[in-house]
Parts: C-alpha cells; structure tokens; sequence
C-alpha cells in the first residue's frame, strides 16, 4: 500500500476554486481548537528525550550517527504539521463534485500536452513496465498537478513530529527511520529531502517505504530523482503500478446503470464475476446501452455514500490504483484523467 489515504484532502484542495478554499479556511477559524501543546507527547515525554531514544533505536536499525547528527542537528517538532494532521476537514463532496475539481478543463489539456511532449520517453518506459502512459500521466497530474504541488516541509522534521505526537507513531516513526535511509543511500544533505506535510516526497508523492522499494534511477545517472528528473519521476510510477499488478490488456472499469431491484449486497469490491453474468444481472452501461468490454472478472463497486453514490464495474487495474490511494474518489479520477488524457 502507497500509505497516503491520510493526505487524501490536502490533495483534494489544491484542486478548490479559491471561492471553496476561503470557505474552508474560515471553517477552520471557526472551529479551531487550541493548538497541540508541542512540549510533550501523548506518553509525556520531551522532544528531546524522545528524539535520543529514536536516535539509539536508529543506530540499530543501521543509521550512522554522523547521519544523524547532521538530519537533526536543528530539529524540532513543527506546530503546523500537527495541525494539518488534526484538522483535515470532513469532506461532504459527491464524486461528481470532486471529480469537477479534480479532473478540470485546465488539468485535461495540460495532461494531454505532456503526453504530447514526452510521448517518446512515455511510450518508452510504458512498453519495459507494460503501462499505458496515460496512466502514468494522469497519476502524476492528480498527485502533484504535474510536479508543482510536492510541498515545501523538511521531510526528516516532519515525521519527526508525527512519530513523536503519538498517534500514529510506529507507522511514522517507521517512515522517518527509511527517510534517513534514503539520505544514506542516495547520497543527499537532509535538507534536501522535503515534501508534503505527511513525508510523501517528490512529483509521484512516494512515502519513504515506497521510494525505497519502487523509485527508479531511469536515466542512470546515480541518482532516483523523483524531483526534478521526469524520466525517473516516470518510471517509478510505472515500476509501482507494474509491481503492484498492473496489466496493460486491461482498462480501469467504467460508470454502470442498475435496475431498480439490483441486489446491492452484490457491490463488494472482493466479489469478482464474468462481464456475462453482471449483464444477466441486469447491469448497463451509464448511457443505458449493453454492457460492452470483454468478458473478463469484474467486480461492481459505489463510489460515494448515499443516493450520492455512482455504481462502477472495476476491473483489476482499479484495485491496483487503490493501492497507491485507498480512496475510491482518487482511483476514479485518476481512471478518468487517464481516459481524457488519451482521447481525440
């Protein structure tokens, strides 16, 4: 799993209109709650104390104390981060709204010039990891809107913070402890590895773990620059996808219409069934026509919760989508951004 369904809404507002944004902003003056006292963790321990208790259990892990002299050497818990942790806001959005936000005009033509521009490379990397490049453009516009939106937090701050407030600390602290590895392995200053407020770095947003096991150094240059090198940006999405299960004969699914009596007991994204038999259930496609597709195993998810939830026969390429981002929401409009990204 890429680990990062708790930095699902950071990723959902930097595709708000600013009129949305504003909106949210006074929500959070509204209801703000007084700040994380920054002293003490959830234990009562200091920043201090906890700091050189990890450092101890780093060493073990294979740290050098030189690495860790220089990643902390001005360390401190960051309020902010705390704070973006906390609060991310409940979000009452219907797919439809979301996918207005996230699959936008703007994002589908920018998606289909880089597809244009680096369709050489694309097709490249997307023939040795067996992906669509589609797929790979449109994961990497929905992350970081093409690379602009990595954020700017000191990644080795920024976990510290969160495997030191307590909640959940063992997933972090496990982070920190690979970030650490990544500046050993990949020869860097720890002020060089920054990114979003959750430690995801670079334009594919790679928790630590992830970067470790899937990011590529493509162009052979000693280096896995996920930051600023678009053949290694590519090719790790490419090698996560490919590892993770993806199979290039396949598309994603597509958007269904039910009949009234549909057994909704039947959407169960562990239950798959031949497109044969979802048709002599009753189930179409969205426009009301035959089912098409090949009669492959599919499985009949809702996207959404209510009567705001949109039916979806998903083949097996979704579910790998799920695992970089659990949320059905994020699946669907990469799904969709890849589709528009492709078509005339």
């Amino acid at each position: 799993m890429h680990s990062r369904g708790f930095i699902f809404y950071s990723n959902l507002l930097d595709t708000m209109p600013m009129k949305h944004l504003m909106a949210f902003a006074l929500m959070g003056l509204l209801f703000l709650s007084p700040a994380w006292a920054l002293e003490q963790n959830d234990s009562g321990q200091s920043f201090s104390a906890w700091l050189e208790e990890f450092k101890k259990d780093a060493i073990t892990e294979g740290i050098s104390p030189s690495t860790l002299e220089a990643a902390f050497a001005d360390s401190e818990p960051l309020e902010r981060v705390v704070e973006l942790d906390r609060k991310q806001p409940e979000s009452t959005m219907t797919l439809e709204q979301y996918l207005r936000n996230a699959v936008n005009p703007k994002r589908i033509k920018e998606g289909k010039e880089f597809y244009a521009e680096n369709h050489k490379l694309l097709k490249k990397i997307g023939a040795e990891y067996g992906v669509q490049p589609s797929f790979i453009v449109a994961l990497w516009g929905i992350e970081t809107n093409y690379g602009r939106n990595m954020g700017g937090f000191d990644t080795i701050d920024a976990l510290a913070t969160l495997a030191f407030e307590g909640r959940r600390s063992e997933f972090f602290r496990t982070e920190l402890i690979n970030a650490l590895k990544i500046i050993e392995a990949e020869d860097m200053a720890a002020t060089e590895l920054r990114g979003s407020w959750a430690g995801a770095l670079g334009q594919c947003q790679f928790m630590p773990s992830s970067f470790l096991q899937f990011a590529v150094d493509y162009n052979k240059d000693g280096k896995r620059d996920i930051w600023d090198t678009k053949s290694d940006v590519y090719a790790s999405i490419a090698n996560y996808l490919k590892s993770s299960g993806w199979n290039d004969d396949h598309r994603w699914g597509q958007p269904v219409e039910l009949p009234d009596d549909f057994d909704r007991a039947l959407a169960d994204i562990k239950q798959e069934k031949p497109l044969s038999e979802w048709k002599k259930l009753g189930v179409r496609d969205a426009d009301g026509s035959p089912l098409s597709g090949k009669n492959r195993d599919a499985s009949l998810i809702f996207a959404g919760e209510g009567d705001d939830a949109v039916p979806f026969i998903i083949y097996h390429n979704y579910k790998v989508i799920l695992k970089w981002n659990r949320s059905r929401f994020f699946a669907t409009a990469v799904s969709k951004l890849a589709d528009a990204i492709e078509k005339n």
